[in-house]
């Protein structure tokens, strides 16, 4: 009998959490403790330490799924072995949802049971060179940069500035403002997502996020916040602006960028979830490269692995 003592996630667990994630080079815009946290409650995360590795598991519409181990890589063959006889156990169908290519390598080389393994193209994280959104140089960003001036010419007096605690409650009525206006306090999702937004604020210094705000008229027009996902890139969780401010997307993104992540190599975006106009925004920023996400379930048999 396999016992693994699985607890909720808490803000507390931080320091825990941030060891695994700089121990390794992880890629996945959601191997963060701040994606964890805002999406802990929705999800039902919960989380445990068996022999130095880090087991996350969490629920959706009453289905049950692991995500990705995170630990030393000479332990993921056991983790991987652990995961499946917890799921055995519990008399559930094996998923893990969301893991990066390094993983799927791992899952490739484990011997006792085949894997059927699918791309996720709605979760690919989109990245970019910092550099890029910073000068929106050349033909390629033509489009943008006109919107950038656009906005500099109709708002001259509108003021980029580093998120504080001073501007939090304005980013709160920003972002009340931006559902009302989408009409979205009846949606579910779009519901959990503002909960989730809003809890980061509330904790923005304790999960030592850097933010950006556009100030127009004493008031927040756009908001954006992220942190170093790894040693080169750093991760935006959340950007939101005024649809009715034209170009106040591309100057919080522009200035954002400019002015927390200038010393860093690429952007990580995050991922469109399978929408339209989200993913003909990403791409027409000109991603370098995308990170794979993929879906996992256990064969019947190792004979009826793909």
């Amino acid at each position: 009998m396999i016992y693994i003592n699985f607890q909720l996630l808490e803000k507390k667990d931080k320091v825990i959490f941030d060891k695994f994630f700089k121990n390794r080079y992880y890629e996945n815009s959601h191997s963060n403790f701040t994606n964890l946290f805002m999406w802990r409650n929705a999800y039902q995360i919960m989380w445990t330490i068996e022999d130095e590795v880090l087991y996350l598991k969490a629920t959706w519409e009453d289905e049950e799924f692991a995500l990705q181990p995170f630990g030393p890589e000479e332990k993921m063959q056991q983790a991987i072995a652990t995961w499946l006889a917890y799921f055995k156990e519990q008399k559930k169908p094996f998923f893990m949802y969301g893991i990066e290519k390094s993983m799927v390598l791992q899952l490739e080389q484990y011997h006792d049971v085949g894997f059927e393994i699918e791309e996720d193209r709605d979760n690919f994280d989109y990245v970019y060179h910092s550099e890029d959104l910073i000068q929106l140089a050349g033909r390629k960003y033509h489009s943008k940069k006109n919107h950038l001036n656009s906005f500099k010419k109709s708002y001259p007096e509108a003021e980029y500035k580093p998120i504080t605690e001073e501007l939090i409650t304005q980013c709160k009525l920003n972002i009340n403002g931006w559902y009302k206006k989408h009409g979205t306090f009846d949606d579910p999702i779009l519901t959990t997502e503002r909960n989730a937004i809003i809890e980061v604020l509330n904790n923005f210094e304790y999960l030592n996020l850097q933010g950006g705000a556009l100030i127009l008229d004493h008031r927040v027009v756009a908001f954006t916040f992220g942190e170093e996902l790894n040693t080169d890139t750093a991760v935006i969780h959340v950007e939101k602006a005024d649809p009715d401010i034209r170009g106040a997307y591309s100057a919080i993104n522009q200035g954002f960028v400019e002015a927390a992540w200038p010393h860093l190599t690429y952007i990580n975006r995050e991922e469109d979830m399978g929408l339209e106009g989200l993913r003909k925004a990403k791409i027409s920023y000109k991603p370098v490269k995308m990170i794979e996400k993929f879906n996992v379930k256990e064969c019947v048999s190792k004979n009826t692995q793909p």
